[in-house]
């Protein structure tokens, strides 16, 4: 892992005491289900969140990083966290909720380091706020698996830090590897590990184009999940059965092309884990290609930059099928890819979306990697 900045030595003067990572996710399938109790379909990626940490006796928390703002170090007391509108939020959303359960935090000095890229949809949040309740795991004792780290995460992020996130990108960040994929029923946290094929591998490719989950659109599409929810009369969208679902084009819009994405959503999660069992490829892809039309344009979250990418993705012959990953907005795309081919469909869809005026695409999982 390349890291930037000043090492924790010659920031704090001393030398860190314990060492924690979490890896980023892209997900596979299974989009803006997870706030609606539904199935979704992650896997890790190479690129972690490290956190070095060290303790102290006098309840001050120090904080250092050189992933923002060319590098920043903040501080704040253990039981004065008050939200900032700053990186520094997620750390205190993390000492806020084990607090709140009962651990006793007597200050540390933390250095961040993260090659998740930023707004890039492949969960660099759920990989710091993981990374640091492995780190406070450990530094205090605490007895919590990694289910439990998962949901310490999701509070922080959902109650703390303010943004409406379901718990996909938490449970990915403390359970998911790069061999599997992690099947997850978010209404249960109930979780299975899927081998991926052996024939295919995937592709990750940035757009440039970052989003935030805290911003105005992430926090509309939810709310507008739940009204769907409300107008067909079950608790969430994943209640809807047979018996309901003929009721959804009656809905007024968007909330008809909401549901109806969530709803054949997760019918796709659950297809898709069959086809991996299955090891039909061509299935998989399909599923991938559904996925994306669904976000297009009956979640209406993707943009035209992504859309040209997977576009162009899809074009390529050795591309079984791709797909805008992550909250949308912006962001990244994934592409199943015949294997061994991965390096050379993202030369050539990077080539293609450069030709586009201010465009820059950047391959982040199956090579080149920029």
């Amino acid at each position: 892992m390349r890291e930037k900045g000043q090492t924790f030595e010659v920031i704090f003067g001393r030398p860190a005491k314990l060492l924690a990572e979490a890896p980023g996710r892209v997900n596979l399938i299974g989009e803006h289900t997870d706030y609606s109790g539904g199935y979704v379909l992650p896997t890790a990626i190479p690129q972690k969140t490290r956190v070095e940490i060290a303790p102290r006796e006098d309840g001050l928390i120090q904080v250092a990083t050189a992933n923002v703002d060319g590098g920043a170090q903040l501080s704040f007391r253990a039981g004065e966290e008050s939200r900032r509108g700053l990186w520094l939020d997620y750390v205190q959303g993390i000492t806020a909720v084990l607090r709140g359960r009962g651990a006793s935090i007597p200050g540390f000095d933390a250095r961040i380091a993260s090659t998740v890229p930023l707004g890039s949809g492949l969960s660099s949040s759920a990989s710091l706020l993981v990374a640091l309740a492995r780190a406070l795991r450990a530094m205090l004792g605490l007895s919590i698996d990694d289910v439990e780290i998962a949901r310490i995460a999701h509070a922080a992020e959902h109650d703390f830090v303010g943004a409406p996130v379901g718990t996909m990108d938490q449970m990915a960040a403390s359970l998911a590897d790069e061999s599997t994929a992690l099947f997850i029923d978010t209404r249960t946290l109930a979780f299975e590990r899927i081998p991926l094929p052996a024939e295919a591998e995937l592709l990750v490719v940035d757009s440039g184009v970052a989003h935030q989950h805290a911003s105005g659109d992430y926090k509309t599409r939810r709310a507008e999940c739940e009204r769907a929810a409300a107008a067909l009369g079950v608790p969430q969208l994943r209640d809807v059965d047979a018996t309901v679902e003929p009721r959804i084009a009656s809905l007024p819009a968007p909330l008809d092309r909401r549901a109806r994405h969530v709803v054949t959503e997760n019918a796709r999660v659950l297809a898709a884990v069959a086809a991996l069992r299955a090891g039909d490829l061509r299935r998989l892809g399909e599923l991938f290609d559904a996925s994306h039309r669904s976000m297009r344009d009956d979640f209406e979250v993707s943009v035209p930059a992504v859309d040209e990418l997977v576009e162009s993705a899809r074009a390529q012959p050795d591309v079984f099928g791709a797909r805008l990953t992550g909250g949308g907005f912006g962001g990244a795309i994934v592409a199943l890819v015949k294997r061994g081919r991965a390096a050379s469909v993202g030369r050539a869809v990077v080539e293609a979306y450069a030709r586009t005026p201010n465009r820059r695409a950047t391959v982040l999982v199956g090579g080149p990697v920029s």
